[in-house]
C-alpha cells in the first residue's frame, strides 16, 4: 500500500529489572503498540512520555529518545499519503511530537485498535490479522479520492539528483507555492528541511550498514563538505558524529538491518510508498 512503510514487531528481551536506551532517527509518523514495559521516550526540549500502551508520533526532525525494559512492539509507519487518508490533521501542527493515544482527540480512531490488538498470549499472525483488518476497514469506510499531488511530491523527494526547492518543484510538477503547502500538510516540514533530512538519512545509513567506510565515505553527494554534514548531524540527531558512533545502539541497530534485508530500505525515512 501507499499509505504505509510497514507493519513491524519488534521484540526486546532483557534481564530483569534492566532497561536498553536507544535514539529513533528522524522518519514519518508512527503508532507503536507495546505489550509488557512501556517505554519512557523523549523529544529535546520536551516533557517525558511515561507508561503509554500505545504512542503516536507525528513526522521528526530530530532523534526521540527511549529507554524501555522486555516488551513486544508493533509500529505503524505511516506515509505522507497514509497520514493524509488515516490523520488528516495537518502534518506540521503534530510534527517532532509524541503522544499517548488514549489523551489525544484525533487519534480517538485508533483506540479500538490499541484495545483489541494483544490477546492473552503473544500470537504474531492474529496480531497482524487485527492490524490488517483495522486498516482495510477504514478504507473500506472512506471513498475519498487520494491526492496524487501528495506521491508526486514523495517520489521527487526521494529522487538522489534532487537537491533543491525548485528541483523538486520540477520533478513533482508542481508550483513552489503549492509544493511548499502540501509539504507541510501531508509530510510536516517544508520542502527545503525535508531534502535537508533527506541527504542526512542517505548518509547516516552508509556509516550504520557500513561502518568501515567512516564518516566522510558516507556523506551524500549533496553536501559541499564535512562541516555542513556536521552541522546537519547536531541539527537532527543533537549530538555530533563522533558522539553518535560511540553511544550504544542496542534496538536500532538491528531494526536497520532487518529493515534493509527484508525491505530494501534501512530506515523510513527513505521509505519508497509501494504503489502496486
Amino acid at each position: 500500500m501507499p499509505y504505509f512503510t510497514t507493519f513491524y514487531l519488534t521484540e526486546i528481551t532483557v534481564a530483569d529489572g534492566v532497561r536498553v536506551t536507544d535514539h529513533l532517527h528522524p522518519e514519518w509518523g508512527n503508532l507503536r503498540f507495546f505489550s509488557g514495559d512501556t517505554p519512557d521516550s523523549q523529544f529535546p526540549g520536551q516533557p517525558l512520555l511515561h507508561g503509554s500502551a500505545a504512542n503516536f508520533t507525528g513526522p521528526t526532525s530530530t532523534a526521540l529518545r527511549f529507554t524501555v525494559g522486555t516488551t513486544r512492539t508493533w509500529g505503524v509507519g505511516i506515509l505522507p499519503l497514509g497520514w493524509a487518508r488515516f490523520v488528516g490533521e495537518p502534518a506540521n501542527a503534530h510534527s517532532d511530537r509524541i503522544y499517548a493515544v488514549s489523551e489525544q482527540r484525533f487519534l480517538a480512531g485508533f483506540r479500538p485498535l490499541a484495545a483489541s490488538l494483544f490477546g492473552s498470549e503473544p500470537d504474531e499472525a492474529a496480531e497482524l490479522a487485527r492490524i490488517n483488518t483495522f486498516f482495510l476497514d477504514a478504507l473500506a469506510a472512506d471513498i475519498e479520492e487520494d491526492d496524487p499531488r501528495i506521491l508526486a511530491c514523495h517520489a521527487a523527494l526521494l529522487d538522489t539528483e534532487v537537491g533543491t526547492v525548485a528541483e523538486m518543484a520540477e520533478a513533482a510538477r508542481l508550483p513552489s507555492h503549492t509544493l511548499e503547502r502540501l509539504c507541510r500538510r501531508h509530510f510536516g516540514f517544508p520542502p527545503r528541511l525535508l531534502l535537508r533530512r533527506q541527504r542526512f538519512m542517505r548518509s547516516l545509513v552508509q556509516y550504520m550498514l557500513d561502518p568501515a567506510l567512516h564518516w566522510i565515505g558516507a556523506i551524500d553527494s549533496h553536501y559541499h563538505d564535512q562541516a555542513q554534514f556536521v552541522r546537519d548531524f547536531h541539527r537532527f540527531m543533537g549530538m555530533s558524529p563522533s558522539e553518535y558512533a560511540a553511544t550504544p545502539k542496542p534496538v536500532l541497530r538491528e531494526v536497520m538491518r532487518a529493515r534493509q534485508e527484508f525491505m530494501g530500505s534501512a530506515v523510513q525515512a527513505l521509505h519508497a510508498p509501494n504503489v502496486r
